[in-house]
């Protein structure tokens, strides 16, 4: 543990290497690929979860929820630690949290103990997800930014595409406790090469008093508007508890507007949302993460309640993250250089809107649904790079960690509504229904990510650039 006492400054032989920052954006890799194999992965998970644990499915997604609802509530604070003490010491600590609390899920011997032990994973998790995209737009330089969040994007988008197909293996074969402990290995070789390739921050604010009030009303808003509509699913809460939850979840909400418009050290910065691309950038990614892992959820629970297997679930649900990877990473090379962001914008939101309407217009079997499944993740694939570099240039260089922990709190946000939007649907609706109810709202989810191209882009702003070649 001493070793991550102070950022250590990379080798000389890294920081004289041209194009020597790659490394550090490789690095940042592992901990993208490590986050989204996880949150991929662990849907295959849920039926073994449910009959293992005598629970429905309504409180099994609580070990996906749980998680999640840690991230929204420590991602910005996270963010603004790092910002002030640095980001690379925080990423460390975090794949080292992550890493042995995945460990601990693996050994679960309960329902509960799971669920307690994806909290304890989510604080790494917030550690690693509030620095990656600070640590890769502050190692790039800024003709390059693009090219590595794309990058970044496909390590993310290549943890999806595997997880998939690697859950419903591990949950066929070894069982579902493998689902977890496959992120040791990872994380161990991550920590490993993040100690040495990382650069030092160099550019760090000053530390500012904690808003632990904020974080409250954030933590109470989130996770009573997810328990009141996992109690509508299926969850077993008496009534007047739940009536309690719908009340107390925007009161909550209200509130936290209302401390940090007059907070001296705001948990989340308001005036940031008064950049029209960063506010605009913002609903297209919490839209854009509810139509991704909305699907994650839906069709391993569709498929196999109709007798398909865990493995055969999981190969048809790679379509979804393998367009993704496809698109991340390849768009840059297929697309005009000369295309504006609005270009790039236009064209994954109408794909991801037409993928939808075309998984409800053919039956929601497997060789079916594998186009459109394909077809959004291609449209995704488009988007969230573009959308990721519209939002950080318009972040200030200073407050880049922040930002960071603000993107990926949407995120977070975005995935934990899609989660429950799905369960809530298939609850609600019996038969085929309930899929297809499910589809609908995830169509009307990606009409909102034309939302950035309703703002100006006079909004936007460009990031500062760091000199990371001597860090």
């Amino acid at each position: 543990m001493s070793l991550l006492a102070h950022e250590r400054a990379r080798p000389r032989a890294v920081r004289d290497l041209p194009g020597g920052w790659w490394l550090a954006v490789a690095t940042v890799c592992f901990g993208a690929f490590m986050g989204q194999l996880d949150a991929s992965i662990v849907t295959l998970a849920y039926g073994p979860l449910c009959a293992q644990f005598h629970a429905p499915l309504a409180a099994v997604t609580w070990v996906s929820l749980a998680y999640l609802l840690t991230l929204v509530a420590l991602l910005v604070p996270v963010g603004r630690l790092a910002d002030a003490h640095g980001r690379k010491q925080f990423y460390l600590y975090g794949l080292l949290v992550f890493t042995a609390t995945s460990a601990a899920c693996g050994l679960a011997p309960s329902l509960a103990a799971l669920i307690g032990s994806r909290v304890a994973q989510a604080v790494g998790a917030a550690m690693l997800q509030a620095n990656s995209v600070a640590l890769v737009a502050t190692s790039a330089p800024r003709p390059r930014m693009r090219a590595a969040l794309g990058v970044q994007a496909a390590a993310q988008a290549l943890g999806l595409a595997l997880g998939p197909t690697l859950g419903g293996a591990l949950v066929t074969t070894l069982g579902w406790r493998w689902v977890f402990a496959i992120n040791v290995p990872v994380g161990t070789i991550a920590l490993i090469a993040g100690y040495y390739l990382l650069p030092r921050t160099r550019q760090r604010t000053d530390p500012a008093p904690f808003d632990w009030p904020g974080l409250a009303l954030l933590a109470t808003a989130t996770t009573t508007l997810l328990l009141a509509i996992s109690a509508v699913s299926g969850l077993n809460l008496p009534s007047a508890a739940t009536a309690i939850l719908a009340i107390l979840a925007p009161l909550a909400g209200y509130g936290l507007v209302q401390r940090e418009r007059r907070a001296p050290a705001p948990l989340i910065d308001l005036r940031l949302l008064r950049i029209p691309a960063l506010a605009g950038g913002l609903v297209g990614a919490l839209c854009g993460y509810l139509v991704l892992f909305g699907p994650l959820v839906l069709v391993p629970v569709v498929l196999t309640d109709r007798g398909t297997s865990p493995l055969h679930a999981g190969l048809v649900l790679t379509a979804l993250p393998g367009g993704f990877a496809l698109a991340a990473s390849g768009a840059g090379a297929v697309l005009p250089d000369r295309w504006s962001d609005r270009r790039r914008y236009a064209l994954g939101a109408v794909t991801c809107t037409m993928a939808l309407a075309a998984a409800l217009a053919v039956p929601l079997s497997a060789p079916w649904l594998i186009p459109p499944m394909a077809m959004l993740g291609l449209g995704l694939g488009v988007y969230t790079p573009t959308n990721n570099t519209t939002i950080m240039s318009a972040i200030p260089a200073h407050a880049s960690g922040t930002g960071g922990g603000l993107v990926n709190m949407t995120r977070g946000l975005g995935t934990a509504l899609g989660v429950a939007m799905v369960t809530l649907a298939v609850h609600l609706a019996a038969g085929a229904t309930g899929p297809r109810l499910a589809i609908v709202g995830l169509t009307a989810a990606s009409l909102l990510l034309f939302t950035p191209l309703l703002t100006p882009s006079r909004g936007m702003r460009n990031i500062g650039t760091e000199n990371s070649a001597r860090c």
